[in-house]
């Protein structure tokens, strides 16, 4: 039963959003990380820039340093956001000279100013800020004592430059993903409409039209396209076969049936008793052979269309020898020499139908009887192998030809045989059972030697006992 799981387009469209989706975070991370290092920098800068308008307006006097902060250095650290300045200026011993940064600056802080500027996040007073602290020596001044400069600012300006980056990076994100989005959808219908054309073209087709599909499809699409026109060979195969069975038996049941109809027309056209008994008794004889044609056609039909049932264990060797004690006794054996060769000590079990196996060996005997002239030998055995076991039966008779053997297990094919009351339909059940039990059947013949016809099966261990 074909259950519909979900669809193709959705799989990909799944497939590739998730893929989206796992490019985009990582997008979006790099965005918001780059946004905030941008802020920074612009945001640094601005300190820095401060920083050096502040030390262009430091004056010495009696070996101190004076500044007056310029309101350029606060105009360079203004911004929409209002931001709180901070600044101090430390003399050599570390000593405030002048501004608002109580505390802030701690030793450690100092000693890595000597070497190079320092950019940190402190705390002050409960508000975090931007802290740039940079030495200036004494070169061009009248002293010669190096002095620090720190300043600072919130982070109101800077979070809110950075938020406005990633707002902007984001919507040209969501853009991009609106757009992919879009021609995934035309790259998906455009990558599965040659599945839609495929489909059409199987549901365009009649229930009776079996040819090979013409179409032109890509490489994915290629092995399932063969799959397909395999698919209708087997089917026109089946059906030609079909056909010709129908045509053959029907050929073989009209035959009788016109036989029946002459004999009856003859003996209603007699009024001597005689003639009506000898035409009762062709009546009788030619309605057992039809019976026997009938009985064998539902036979093929029932093992090659029927359901197989659930097989068991059987001991082949007891079924051939019943099989073959039941046929011994039967008034067509009496004419023959019908024999059993001497069978395994160990059992032969398989994995088969009783019903089913006792019909094949009754074909093959019946062959053998039907196809043998009277007094010839007809010999079963049984085999057992170390993984299979091959049930045999030879017979004397006149054989085969060799043109012929690889047409005996088709229906109502007799060998060449004209001579003989079979309908060509023993072997083609053989054949059928032997498949049905995963068997191998093979036939082997000498003319004017006899018939050999094998069926091997697979052996059933004791670790398959169900």
């Amino acid at each position: 039963m074909i259950v519909v799981d979900g669809t193709l387009k959705r799989r990909l469209g799944a497939w590739l959003l998730a893929a989206v989706g796992v490019l985009g975070t990582f997008l979006l991370v790099e965005a918001y990380t780059s946004a905030q290092r941008a802020a920074d920098r612009a945001f640094d800068s601005q300190l820095e820039a401060a920083s050096l308008t502040i030390a262009e307006a430091i004056q010495w006097q009696d070996g101190q340093p004076v500044v007056e902060i310029p309101a350029a250095a606060f105009q360079i650290l203004a911004t929409d956001q209002q931001e709180r300045v901070f600044y101090t200026l430390l003399d050599t011993g570390g000593r405030e000279v002048t501004g608002n940064l109580d505390g802030v600056v701690t030793d450690a802080l100092r000693e890595a100013a000597h070497t190079e500027p320092v950019w940190r996040f402190v705390d002050y007073h409960g508000t975090p800020i931007r802290l740039y602290g940079r030495e200036l020596k004494s070169a061009g001044w009248d002293a010669v004592e190096p002095v620090q400069i720190w300043v600072g600012h919130t982070l109101s300006g800077r979070d809110a430059l950075a938020r406005d980056l990633f707002v902007r990076a984001l919507t040209r994100f969501l853009a991009m993903v609106i757009l992919t989005g879009l021609l995934m959808w035309l790259a998906i219908r455009t990558a599965l409409r040659p599945v839609r054309r495929l489909r059409q073209l199987i549901r365009q087709r009649d229930a009776d039209d079996i040819s090979p599909l013409d179409a032109k499809v890509p490489g994915e699409l290629y092995d399932m396209a063969e799959t397909l026109n395999a698919l209708f060979e087997r089917q026109r195969e089946g059906r030609d076969a079909l056909l010709r069975f129908t045509a053959d038996a029907s050929h073989q049941l009209k035959t009788p049936l016109a036989g029946l109809q002459s004999t009856s027309e003859l003996a209603l056209q007699s009024t001597r008793p005689d003639d009506w008994r000898r035409a009762l008794q062709t009546v009788h004889d030619s309605s057992a052979r039809t019976s026997r044609l009938a009985a064998q056609l539902l036979s093929l039909a029932r093992l090659r269309h029927a359901d197989e049932g659930s097989p068991g264990r059987i001991d082949l060797a007891a079924v051939l020898r019943d099989t073959v004690m039941e046929w011994a006794e039967r008034d067509d054996a009496q004419h023959h020499d019908l024999g059993l060769a001497p069978l395994p000590d160990s059992p032969a079990d398989i994995q088969g139908e009783p019903w089913s196996l006792r019909e094949m060996i009754g074909n093959l005997i019946d062959n053998a009887l039907r196809y043998t002239p009277a007094g010839s030998e007809i010999t079963l055995s049984l085999d057992r192998e170390t993984d299979a076991v091959t049930l045999t039966i030879e017979d004397n008779g006149p054989g085969v030809s060799r043109d012929l053997l690889d047409r005996l297990h088709q229906p109502f094919e007799r060998g060449g045989r004209q001579d003989t009351e079979g309908s060509g339909l023993g072997l083609a059940i053989v054949d059928s059972i032997a498949h049905r039990h995963q068997a191998t059947l093979t036939v082997h013949s000498t003319p004017g030697h006899g018939l050999r016809v094998c069926v091997r099966f697979p052996l059933l261990t004791e670790e398959a006992r169900p």
